[in-house]
């Protein structure tokens, strides 16, 4: 059985998973079922704390914490190899950045879907946008659209699952912008690909987010090793 109020969110631990959180909500889905998951990035000790405390603050109905170490083993991204580099930020770049983890998102969407199913969830949230898609093939919304075909063929013929990217065209500071008028904690998010304290503030997750909030004329509460001037 099918509950429309009831929701499973990608929450990785980041702003854009957390404002995807409170839109669920803002949305009418009261229960929400977490999906975090660690597969041996950088932060992933950060990440997990961050997505536990988004999980309190909207007073998850689940919180679901996987390990998927097959990521790692695979390898081919600067997130999960020792042997890769962390590239340096470059926002108008439109080549496929050295942290695309291949094809993570499909992993990740099955076993949001998977739990979804379990336990009659409606939806699944995805806090992807455009500047995601821009670099990584798994955000853009084709991908999602095919995925859904995935989600209706592959499930059981009463289950029925949306999988949501509310953002999917939208900006960082646009996410930005609705995350603050909703009050998502974002003192309690982390988007470094490098460090776990301070955040590095020169890598292309830290670029994008201070943008964000540089464009908005505010501060972003996290700590930075640096906080370069991003926004034009």
């Amino acid at each position: 059985m099918t509950h429309d109020d009831r929701a499973v969110v990608l929450a990785s631990g980041g702003m854009d998973s957390a404002t995807a959180a409170y839109e669920a909500q803002s949305r009418g889905y009261d229960d929400l079922y977490l999906l975090h998951t660690s597969y041996g990035q950088n932060t992933e000790q950060r990440e997990y704390d961050c997505a536990r405390a988004l999980a309190d603050r909207v007073d998850a109905a689940d919180f679901c914490h996987v390990e998927t170490s097959h990521l790692q083993r695979i390898g081919g991204s600067s997130l999960t190899d020792d042997d890769m580099n962390v590239a340096e930020a470059d926002t108008e770049s439109e080549e496929i950045p050295s942290s695309y983890v291949p094809f993570r998102n499909a992993n990740l969407l099955s076993m949001a879907v998977s739990y979804a199913e379990t336990n009659g969830c409606a939806a699944v949230f995805i806090g992807a946008h455009s500047e995601d898609f821009s670099g990584y093939p798994d955000c853009r919304p084709a991908f999602f659209e095919a995925f859904q075909r995935v989600i209706d063929v592959g499930t059981k013929p009463e289950t029925s699952v949306e999988l949501t990217a509310p953002f999917v065209e939208w900006s960082k500071t646009d996410i930005a912008e609705r995350g603050l008028e909703l009050g998502v904690p974002y003192e309690e998010t982390w988007s470094c690909y490098r460090s776990d304290e301070p955040a590095c503030g020169t890598c292309d997750a830290c670029a994008f987010r201070l943008e964000a909030f540089q464009r908005l004329g505010e501060r972003d509460p996290i700590t930075y090793e640096e906080r370069p001037e991003y926004a034009e």
